[in-house]
């Protein structure tokens, strides 16, 4: 993101967003990727789109038989407060935040999500 410092713009990191590594099903990140990339934003922006839906839920229905097995590593970054909130339903919920991500995909709204160009925003 940039920031407006004594009328010049100066480039800077977001401090709201924090990095993590997760595992998630393969299938899923490609079909994800392709999305991304045909409403031109990040997989990151869509799964935080997905994460905040579930966080309105009362009830999240989750079966851990279903979980896939061509699991592979991601490391992105979201949003702190997310994350931190997204780590407490999930401990309620007594379920892996893999598992909560992936339980999110389902209600990723694109017309929600943050755009490409978010992260060269310019802030005041």
């Amino acid at each position: 993101m940039w920031k407006v410092v004594n009328g010049k713009l100066k480039q800077t990191s977001d401090t709201d967003r924090v990095k993590f590594r997760t595992n998630i099903s393969k299938a899923i990140l490609n079909n994800l990727n392709k999305l991304a990339e045909e409403n031109d934003t990040h997989t990151n922006y869509l799964l935080e789109s997905g994460l905040l839906h579930v966080l309105k839920q009362d009830v999240i229905s989750y079966n851990k038989d279903l979980r896939p097995k061509d699991r592979v590593q991601y490391k992105t970054t979201y949003d702190k407060e997310l994350l931190a909130e997204i780590k407490k339903i999930a401990k309620q919920n007594n379920i892996f935040i893999n598992d909560l991500i992936e339980y999110s995909i389902q209600f990723i709204n694109v017309e929600e999500t943050k755009g490409r160009g978010y992260r060269y925003r310019i802030e005041k």
